[in-house]
């Protein structure tokens, strides 16, 4: 049943707000207040993200519709523009309806062919719903290509990490390649993380086959993970806590008895500058505790009151953990 709630103009429904909301991220500059208000809007309430994705799908479709017209469907006369600050809703309503009208809906008649490329900035994160129905959450400092065919839904994941949710196709696999590893599925959910010297998954749901450089591959159910070194070679399946992997989903960075060499290079994926360590010694300290990924300097001021550790600042605005 749709969601209402009142407002001052009478009624608005969950599709209305998540048409402002897709709108507002249209925008080229969207400040990182925005952003917040979106993702806790998204975390509402499991309908709302429904609503998004249903959008976003159906804006991927218009990219099949002839520029001249897509671009005449987006026009909006200047003396409106003024009066109306709501009419860029209606014209992306209009264009959305287009698509519609056109049966490129995702779950009518997704298109056969498709490539787009999304990332995200420092500590950023993205939501995005390709054509089929599959879904892809983006972590920080992130980036995928797109690629769709007739028998193949190709994603490459080029940098940082992304959980991916899979709508079912068995005839078409969905093959995501990152580095030297490559993850084969036709339905399921699970994350993938590139780092400079390995690709590490982690499966949540279903079963997803990881294959190196060579013929050697290994399957994965859910809770179960492995990683590809930089030379392709996979690891054996070893067990995962899914929902601590995958905790930056919700703004939160979970450390289970994590060393501070572990610690540093995950932060530094949230930080302008990099966190290190500055011996061995202090690399092989660990470290449980949760902290938001957004306020690391929370987690530097804390962190000297767990650990024997000191934060020194480095003349390149970096920072580094010492021993106290």
């Amino acid at each position: 049943m749709m969601d209402t709630r009142d407002c001052a103009c009478g009624q608005t429904t969950v599709r209305d707000d998540a048409a402002r909301w897709f709108v507002r991220l249209q925008e080229p500059a969207v400040n990182a207040e925005d952003r917040r208000g979106f993702e806790i809007w998204l975390d509402e309430h499991p309908q709302h993200r429904d609503e998004y994705q249903m959008l976003q799908s159906l804006w991927a479709a218009t990219d099949l519709l002839p520029a001249k017209r897509l671009h005449a469907l987006c026009e909006t006369p200047p003396a409106r523009r003024t009066r109306h600050p709501l009419v860029r809703y209606a014209v992306a309503a209009s264009v959305l309806a287009v698509a519609l009208g056109l049966g490129l809906f995702s779950g009518l008649n997704p298109p056969a062919t498709y490539t787009a490329e999304y990332s995200t900035a420092l500590g950023e994160r993205r939501h995005v719903a390709l054509p089929d129905g599959s879904v892809i959450d983006m972590n920080s400092r992130s980036r995928v290509q797109v690629r769709y065919e007739k028998d193949r839904r190709g994603i490459e994941l080029t940098q940082g990490e992304a959980m991916f949710s899979v709508e079912h196709d068995s005839s078409r696999p969905f093959v995501v390649e990152a580095g030297s590893g490559k993850v084969t599925v036709t339905g399921t959910r699970f994350d993938v993380r590139r780092d400079n010297t390995e690709t590490r998954v982690a499966v949540e749901q279903g079963t997803v086959k990881v294959q190196g450089s060579g013929a050697d591959f290994v399957s994965l159910t859910a809770g179960l993970g492995t990683r590809v070194d930089a030379l392709g070679k996979v690891a054996a399946a070893y067990t995962v806590n899914s929902a601590e992997l995958t905790a930056w989903r919700n703004g939160k960075l979970v450390f289970n008895n994590a060393s501070l060499s572990e610690v540093a290079e995950e932060v530094s994926r949230y930080r302008a500058k990099p966190l290190t360590v500055g011996s061995a010694k202090v690399g092989d300290l660990r470290l449980t505790s949760v902290f938001k990924s957004d306020n690391t300097d929370a987690l530097l001021k804390a962190l000297p009151s767990i650990l024997p550790v000191a934060i020194r600042t480095l003349d390149d605005g970096s920072q580094e953990i010492i021993a106290r």
